[in-house]
């Protein structure tokens, strides 16, 4: 992949990037960070980049991946720290169960039938509104809405 091309997909993508690593991180520091971080890492295997299919996806994944390493990171650091306070502790946990949470639901979107899961990521990654997403997909409001209501039941039954 080119400089140019590489820089140009990846600020097109950075906006949902960065909401990603805030709802993992839960800090406008540490997300915009992991952002520039996983640019760095892009950058660096640009030349391998030509053989990613979905570059959305890959980028995605490798920032949840980046996200949990941080977190992972993060909690080896304290614990090394003498006297851990119990409410960060937990709170610790919590954040850990909230993002082994949030891999489930990725999961699960994954193994949702194509359409719907292109409706779904459009809906709530891309944050299109029903209009755009049948703009884009040629599909009627209705169909889509019968998509994502699918879509929502299969996943609640997945999780």
């Amino acid at each position: 992949m080119t400089p140019e091309v590489l820089t140009e997909s990846f600020k097109a993508l950075s906006d949902g990037l960065y909401r990603v690593a805030y709802y993992i991180l839960e800090s406008q520091n540490d997300a915009e960070d992991a952002v520039q971080d996983l640019f760095v890492k892009l950058w660096g295997n640009r030349d391998q980049l030509d053989t990613v299919l979905n570059f959305k996806a890959y980028c995605t994944t490798l920032m949840k991946n980046l996200c949990i390493d941080r977190l992972r990171k993060e909690q080896r650091v304290q614990a090394m720290e003498p006297g851990p306070d119990i409410a960060e502790t937990r709170r610790v946990d919590e954040d850990y169960d909230a993002r082994e949470k949030l891999e489930r639901v990725m999961a699960a979107i994954e193994r949702l039938p194509a359409r719907q899961r292109d409706v779904m990521k459009m809906y709530v990654f891309e944050e299109m509104s029903y209009e755009e997403i049948a703009e884009k997909t040629g599909m009627s409001n209705l169909t889509l809405r019968v998509l994502l209501s699918n879509a929502r039941k299969s996943l609640r039954s997945q999780i």
